[in-house]
C-alpha cells in the first residue's frame, strides 16, 4: 500500500499530562487509555471521541507520580483538554491529571512539558496528627498513612518537615 501524500494525512497535536495518585497506586498504561477513552466517551459522545481520537502513546508512572503524551487530532485540541480534565479515577484509584502543554511533535511536548519523574522520598517520622507516621515527601506535597482509612495529602509546613 503506498504511502498518502504529506497534505492528506491526519495531522495530530500532542498534550503532555501530568499525573498524581495516591503512593501505591500502580497505574498501568492501559488502565490510563482506558480512563481516558471511557472519560472521553461520557464527555463527547461516539463520534465526538472518535473525531478527536485522544491515544497514549508514551506514558511513564512510578510512586504515585506519572507522565503522559497524549495524541489528538489537530483542531480537536480543546475537547481532547476536556476529556483529559474529566479523568478522576484510574481502576478506584483516584487521580488529579492535569495537561501541562500541547505541541506539534511528541519530541517537542518532551522537551518542554514533560521533566520527568523524581524519586520521593519515603519518611517515617512525620508528624501528623500528634503522633509520628510513615509517609511520602514530594516536593512541597506530603502524603501521610492515615491508618487504615488509607492517605491523608498535606503540606510539608503543616506536618513539621521544613528545611529537612
Amino acid at each position: 500500500m503506498k504511502h498518502l501524500p504529506k497534505h492528506v494525512r491526519p495531522r495530530w497535536r500532542y498534550l503532555a499530562v501530568g499525573i498524581e495518585a495516591w503512593p501505591d497506586a500502580g497505574i498501568e498504561r492501559s488502565d490510563f487509555q482506558r480512563a481516558l477513552w471511557f472519560a472521553a466517551g461520557n464527555l463527547l459522545g461516539d463520534p465526538g471521541s472518535a473525531d478527536a481520537g485522544v491515544r497514549v502513546v508514551a506514558y511513564s508512572f512510578r510512586d504515585g507520580r506519572g507522565e503522559a503524551l497524549v495524541r489528538a487530532r489537530r483542531g480537536t485540541v480543546s475537547r481532547a483538554r476536556a476529556a483529559v480534565a474529566c479523568v478522576s479515577a484510574v481502576r478506584e484509584h483516584p487521580v488529579r491529571v492535569c495537561v501541562r502543554g500541547v505541541s506539534g511533535t511528541m519530541r517537542a511536548a518532551r522537551e518542554r512539558y514533560l521533566d520527568g519523574l523524581d524519586t520521593p522520598e519515603r519518611r517515617s517520622d512525620v508528624a501528623f496528627d500528634g503522633d509520628a507516621r510513615d509517609g511520602v515527601c514530594r516536593g512541597e506535597n506530603v502524603d501521610v498513612v492515615a491508618g487504615d482509612d488509607g492517605w491523608v495529602g498535606a503540606r510539608r509546613r503543616d506536618c513539621g518537615t521544613d528545611g529537612e
